[in-house]
């Protein structure tokens, strides 16, 4: 019996899934490129790279010492600023309240007891001078305290020296002052001969008295601290001579404070 031909339904066959797309569609490809078109050409795929985050390094922080330094100055200046003022308006209240004036000297007379030659050509001198001191605040005291120092000088040289007594001063009072000044100066024949030169080519002397005077302000029922007073006079003799009547041609004294 003949093989009777079996007859098939023809079933088409379902369609193969289709390969899922490495990148979808719509999207970029990836930059390293298809795998397999690495493996077509006989090359293998870059390494993946792995992405370093990129630190930055936190800023310094700022130094403040610079404006330390400006503070610190800025406080010093106000500080001397305040102290000025202080004492500005401290000095003005004062000078409102006290009206202080500066004391007077004059020097009256001049008398040389002593001024020779000795055998060791050494100068011995011995003046008295006579010195009128006036305060004339209404409301100042003045206190002349110990150490103090006049001397008689003639073109830079000293000739005697002495101090004023200590003693107090009241309101608007005139003290009238006898202070004896000595002095002794070796070789002192040039000096002599070039004061009697001197007296005979212009019939005077300069001479120069300096004092130096340490002294306290009282104000009102206030004792301030010790100042110095500074006295610089300058006088015009018309001879310079032992037991000899010395006449003052002229004189003028300039006075100063030094603390």
């Amino acid at each position: 019996m003949a093989d009777h031909q079996r007859i098939y339904p023809d079933v088409e066959a379902p369609p193969a899934a289709a390969e899922a797309p490495l990148v979808p569609t719509g999207a970029s490809k990836s930059d390293r490129g298809d795998p397999a078109d690495y493996h077509h050409q006989g090359q293998h795929p870059p390494f993946p790279r792995r992405t370093i985050p990129v630190t930055h390094s936190k800023p310094p922080p700022i130094r403040r010492k610079r404006s330390c330094l400006c503070r610190c100055l800025c406080w010093t200046v106000s500080l001397i600023l305040l102290q000025i003022i202080l004492v500005a308006i401290t000095a003005g209240i004062i000078f409102l309240v006290f009206r202080p004036k500066l004391p007077k000297f004059t020097v009256d007379k001049l008398q040389i007891t002593q001024f020779n030659l000795n055998d060791d050509q050494s100068l011995s001198a011995t003046f008295d001078v006579s010195i009128t001191a006036r305060n004339p605040n209404k409301k100042i005291g003045i206190y002349y305290e110990g150490g103090s120092r006049l001397n008689v000088w003639y073109t830079g040289t000293k000739l005697c020296e002495g101090g004023l007594p200590k003693f107090y001063q009241g309101h608007r009072n005139t003290t009238q002052l006898v202070v004896q000044l000595t002095g002794q100066n070796p070789d002192a024949s040039g000096l002599l001969s070039t004061l009697q030169q001197q007296q005979q080519q212009t019939g005077n002397v300069p001479l120069t008295l300096r004092v130096r005077q340490p002294v306290r302000i009282k104000l009102g029922g206030l004792k301030l601290p010790k100042v110095k007073f500074l006295v610089r006079c300058r006088l015009l003799v018309d001879s310079v001579s032992a037991n000899n009547d010395i006449t003052i041609q002229s004189s003028s004294c300039k006075f100063r404070f030094r603390l």
